[in-house]
């Protein structure tokens, strides 16, 4: 509390109730000042008094001020507030702070800034920062979000300029050891000294496992010694979780990025196909290091990453996975710090071997003998290889983000704004408008759109609306669906990712069949012939989930074409937070054998260090 003071350069006025109620109003409720409330037990944290929205009946209700003129366009604020909630046996719920922005075209814009989960307990913090890109004609700051009937009290609201944040320095990582297998033992040259069983299983040394290193570390680390031969024979398993286990946490640096490899096979009597994981147990968090599904008694190869941000206590690695009374076999674990400098190296290496050629010019015509020892300059104006990024409705009104966007991308994918829920939220009330705005400014600059998407069959994403439909009206609402986006879009999006995410949910294939999904391919085709028609997922490219490795995502495909559906293209998802070159090349090349288009749809890769 004691760093919130009002200060001179506070956008807000009477921020701590110091002149009672002026300047500030209730919205869609009324609001209240107090000395104290519930018998004495509630009373400021600071100062003599605190405010009240009271009398609420809609999550959105709250107390609000108006601060339009006092806040300036690209400059950050920092907001923070001290609140808590009362009454209606409520305990404990979410309080926001939001900007209702109104344009000069008075369309109305909501900017969430923070939220802060209160108590009817204690007085907390709620802090978060916004920005304005426009040149708004009305700014109003408000605090809503408890359940109506409950009342949000409010100490003090703190607006100012925010301070500028340096970027973090890159990590200082001494002895890298990139390549170097972290792993103790694991050639089992020493039977099973350094590992132990998790669980209690038993663990032995047996022989006759591959002699050479999986492939995707064969591509990391180049030529290396063969393998020993020998592997960790798990027996007497009573859980999925019990395995060989290690401890590493001495071993292991922050910030580098690490590849796991291993070589695993299951025993007999395995009840259909056995999920196998490298996991590490990270101060007791569960971190994924790779997985591979597992249908037959061959040698498989397992494949992943994985990368620590916070200096942990204890880090183990184990090997997990197969039904209880399945034995596990485990032969080669490698665990080694990626180079990305080396890879970056050799990928612009590559990109000139195979990217580039020689262009030669030829000058004929009177004169043109004069021309020797001229300088000839070759600029590029274009680029024809598709890069794009994701835009949203509100990105649009910002003149710098539209002239970053068009300096540096070709094309273009709406964050939510195709999708059906924003299209049609209730039955019958259509919006297209926001994606009609963003269709024209890409038409405008010449960027190329991808339609995303016209169905998400995971259900959680699934309006109430829809899944309130029995059968017949679902199946009209799909047809409904289809006809008014494609017909409305026609010849516009050249790309649409037809069902997303089909890998990770069923929910139109659970109600309305199997059929459905092609069909929902075929129509599509039928309505706009023009379009490349997607599937998209997400981890098919990292090794860490089996329900989308490529070999799902093969069949997946096959599965499709052979009850006729036009699939023009394969999309990934790219939420690859620990990448590794030959994990993420390992499974397009793979995809490649459908001689399919594959397009990265989305990618981000996610770490608390920029570097």
């Amino acid at each position: 509390s004691a760093s919130i003071g009002a200060g001179d350069n506070n956008i807000i006025i009477n921020p701590n109730f110091e002149d009672g109620l002026n300047n500030w109003s209730g919205r869609g409720c009324k609001v209240a000042l107090h000395d104290s409330m519930a018998d004495g037990k509630i009373v400021p944290q600071s100062g003599k008094v605190f405010a009240s929205a009271t009398e609420r009946t809609q999550n959105w209700n709250g107390i609000q001020q108006e601060i339009t003129g006092r806040v300036q366009r690209k400059l950050a604020y920092s907001v923070a507030a001290v609140v808590r909630i009362f009454g209606n046996n409520v305990t404990t719920a979410t309080v926001q702070a939001t900007l209702w922005v109104q344009t000069p075209g008075r369309n109305d814009q909501y900017v969430g800034i923070a939220n802060v989960q209160a108590t009817d307990k204690d007085w907390v913090q709620l802090q978060g920062k916004f920005l304005l890109n426009g040149s708004p004609s009305k700014v109003v700051i408000y605090l809503e979000g408890p359940p109506p009937g409950t009342d949000i009290l409010v100490n003090s609201l703190v607006v100012k300029h925010a301070e500028k944040i340096p970027p973090s320095p890159a990590p200082v990582i001494e002895n890298p050891d990139f390549g170097v297998n972290i792993i103790t033992n694991s050639q089992l040259d020493d039977r099973t000294n350094g590992w132990f069983p998790l669980g209690n299983c038993n663990l032995s040394v047996g022989s006759g496992s591959p002699h050479i290193l999986p492939p995707m570390a064969r591509a990391s680390l180049g030529v290396h010694e063969p393998l020993s031969g020998r592997y960790i024979h798990v027996k007497n398993r009573t859980q999925t979780w019990m395995g060989p286990a290690q401890m590493i946490t001495d071993k292991v640096k922050l910030f580098l990025t690490y590849q796991v490899s291993a070589w695993v096979r299951i025993g007999s009597g395995a009840n259909g196909p056995q999920n196998v994981n490298v996991a590490l147990g990270v101060d007791n968090q569960w971190v994924n290091g790779g997985q591979v599904e597992i249908n037959d008694d061959r040698w498989h190869e397992i494949g992943g990453s994985f990368r620590i941000e916070k200096q942990p206590s204890k880090v183990m690695v184990y090997i997990q996975g197969p039904g209880a009374g399945v034995d596990l076999m485990v032969a080669g674990v490698q665990i080694f710090p990626v180079n990305r400098e080396a890879r970056f190296k050799y990928l612009r290496h590559q990109a000139d071997k195979i990217r580039k050629r020689d262009v030669v010019l030829k000058f004929s015509g009177a004169g043109s003998s004069s021309l020797l020892g001229t300088n000839v300059k070759v600029v590029q104006t274009q680029n024809s290889f598709p890069i794009g990024s994701c835009m949203s409705r509100t990105n649009i009104d910002n003149e710098d983000f539209i002239n970053f966007f068009v300096k540096n991308f070709n094309w273009a994918v709406f964050g939510n704004e195709l999708k059906w829920y924003w299209t049609e939220p209730q039955q019958g009330n259509l919006n297209y408008k926001d994606a009609d705005d963003m269709v024209a400014l890409c038409q405008k600059h010449n960027i190329e759109t991808r339609g995303h998407c016209i169905f998400w069959e995971v259900q959680a994403t699934v309006q109430q609306w829809i899944q309130a439909l029995n059968k017949d009206d679902l199946m009209k609402a799909v047809q409904n669906r289809l006809t008014d986006l494609l017909t409305r879009y026609k010849g516009k999006f050249k790309h649409y990712d037809v069902n997303n995410e089909m890998l990770h949910g069923s929910y139109y294939q659970d109600r309305l069949g199997k059929d459905i999904r092609a069909n929902m391919f075929k129509t599509a085709n039928q309505l706009d012939p023009s379009a490349t028609l997607f599937v998209n997922d997400y981890h098919v490219e990292d090794g860490c989930d089996t329900r989308s490795c490529p070999e799902r995502y093969i069949e997946h495909i096959l599965d499709l074409q052979e009850q006729g559906a036009p699939v023009g293209g394969i999309g990934i998802q790219g939420h690859v937070d620990n990448p590794v070159g030959p994990v993420v090349c390992t499974a397009l090349d793979k995809l490649g054998i459908l001689g399919l288009p594959i397009w990265f749809t989305e990618l981000d890769v996610s770490s608390i260090n920029e570097h």
